[in-house]
């Protein structure tokens, strides 16, 4: 993959082709960019009555200023953005679960202009993890 620009459509289209449904697309999410995003990303998880679920109920991502929030209810995905500053919350928008991933991958993508971490979680999302 070239170093110009990662395509945020074939990003988003590769993740929606993994997860056509919300919990699997979050899953997908939250397996490809851990280790890039260490303790920004904060997961809660469905719990079963006998061990933890591989079940993702919601993801929260820090980038900067913005977390982007998305939690599952019913079938549907609730995604939020936020922004602080000075570690207050000045604003907080409900956004579609596309708007809400087109952010994440802009902000990722960013991002990925100087983390090498960050820019394998995004390659690895387009061409796979090799596995």
């Amino acid at each position: 993959m070239e170093d110009a620009d990662l395509d945020l459509d074939l990003l988003a289209s590769s993740l929606q082709a993994d997860g056509g449904d919300v919990r699997i697309l979050l899953r997908v999410l939250v397996n490809r960019l851990a280790g890039a995003l260490g303790d920004r990303m904060k997961v809660e998880r469905k719990s079963g009555r006998l061990r933890r679920s591989e079940e993702v109920r919601s993801v929260t991502v820090t980038l900067g200023d913005d977390q982007l929030t998305a939690e599952v209810n019913d079938d549907r995905l609730e995604c939020t953005v936020a922004r602080s500053s000075g570690g207050i919350r000045i604003r907080s928008s409900r956004v579609t679960a596309d708007e809400w991933l087109r952010r994440l991958l802009t902000a990722l993508r960013e991002e990925a202009a100087t983390s090498q971490a960050t820019r394998q979680a995004l390659e690895s999302m387009v061409i796979g993890d090799g596995a």
